[in-house]
């Protein structure tokens, strides 16, 4: 397995990959660093727990919102030249975290500029698949996503440095892997190698935006996405804030904890991603879904910290696993187009991503118990895999568009 997952790196342009996945990685520490702060700052303004849910989704919703007008935009006049300019702009938003900030209602509008940082994910992966032909587009774009491992080192590092030196000056210390990536990103990422410029190049911003629209697919992709890449980001940026109300942990007790389930779920994606390319996404999705639907349910009531992070680590694992299958479907089915497909779906996710932290706060004022929010998390799983057995028996879901 090693030995062919080296082949199929070999095959394409690997520094391109390298790019895409570090552009990746810093801006999805950009994009929750809100929520591996969110102890501190929930503290310093008193915030409730819906307050606090909404605290930490609003980044995942600015993510979403602009990943819909990157995407095209990256087809439109190059995955490079818009990655360099959401660097730029992830700087000013750190700029602002670093000097503003003094109030709940400013920190809600900076998580939001903050979003910008999501937004990479419609460049990074369209880098990693116009870099590597379509045998190993699973594999590229799983290895590329891996840069979602960017939670493990905001949770780890960035309560431990709003330790030392408030969180304040975290959103400061963060403008210089940001400034550095650039650099980086600018020197690696080379032109697409595997897919028609001149197709795209007589395509305009609206036609790439239409196309995307009309495709009926592209719909039953995103609510697949937003369950699983919306579950994994979401419970990210969340389960600082679960692990120190359910178990009174301090910032960097939950930190760490919150970076070793964002770590088994970085890592199972690329995972994901080879093992749909050699089995077909479409036969690994329902079971899935369903082992994350029999996670939730058995969550109990979380007596233990052992057994919450054991389950915890299982839902993030399969979630992960599930954001490298998912891809290696839209691959296949929108290889020309990938911008504009990552933007749309990845939309989808950041929009399950909000929804997920804010629902479980709204749940957990209303009921008292963090368990309410596990449970409908359980169900929406269920009703993903009951879609995906669905379209396998009907055979709705058409075979792979090339020519889009």
């Amino acid at each position: 397995m090693i030995q062919e997952g080296w082949l199929a790196l070999r095959s394409g342009h690997w520094p391109s990959l390298l790019g895409a996945w570090l552009h990746f990685e810093v801006s999805f520490v950009v994009w929750l660093l809100v929520g591996a702060l969110s102890i501190p700052i929930s503290e310093e303004f008193g915030l409730s727990a819906f307050q606090k849910g909404l605290l930490v989704g609003i980044p995942l919703l600015g993510g979403a919102i602009l990943r819909i007008v990157v995407g095209p935009l990256g087809d439109w006049i190059g995955a490079k030249t818009v990655g360099l300019a959401i660097l730029m702009l992830e700087a000013i938003a750190l700029l602002l975290g670093w000097q503003w900030g003094t109030s709940f209602g400013e920190i809600v509008i900076i998580g939001l500029i903050l979003g910008i940082a999501g937004a990479s994910f419609a460049i990074a992966l369209p880098v990693a698949s116009q870099a590597y032909p379509t045998a190993h587009q699973g594999l590229a774009m799983g290895v590329a996503a891996v840069g979602n491992s960017g939670v493990l080192l905001a949770s780890l590092f960035a309560p431990r440095l709003a330790a030392l030196y408030g969180w304040h000056q975290v959103f400061a210390l963060m403008l210089v892997p940001v400034l550095g990536t650039a650099c980086v990103f600018f020197w690696l990422v080379q032109p697409a190698r595997w897919h028609s410029p001149r197709k795209t190049e007589r395509r305009t911003y609206r036609e790439f935006f239409s196309k995307g629209l009309q495709e009926k697919s592209m719909y039953w992709l995103c609510g697949l996405y937003a369950v699983t890449f919306g579950g994994f980001v979401g419970l990210s940026s969340y389960l600082p804030t679960f692990f120190h109300d359910q178990f009174d942990l301090d910032m960097v007790e939950a930190g760490s904890l919150t970076a070793l389930a964002a770590l088994a779920g970085s890592l199972a994606r690329p995972f994901g991603g080879w093992l749909a390319d050699r089995c077909g996404g479409l036969t690994l999705l329902p079971g899935l879904f369903v082992v994350v639907m029999i996670l939730c349910f058995v969550a109990g009531q979380f007596s233990t910290i052992i057994w919450a992070l054991a389950i915890v680590l299982g839902i993030m694992m399969c979630l992960g696993f599930g954001n490298g299958v998912v891809f290696q479907v839209v691959s296949s089915r929108f290889q020309g187009m990938m911008g504009t497909a990552s933007g749309f779906i990845g939309a989808a996710g950041g929009l399950g991503g909000f929804l997920l932290p804010t629902g479980f706060g709204w749940l957990k004022e209303l009921t008292g118990t963090f368990v309410s929010g596990f449970l409908v998390l359980g169900l929406v799983s269920g009703l993903a895999a009951l879609s995906v057995m669905i379209v396998q028996r009907s055979k709705r879901f058409v075979h792979p568009n090339p020519a889009s």
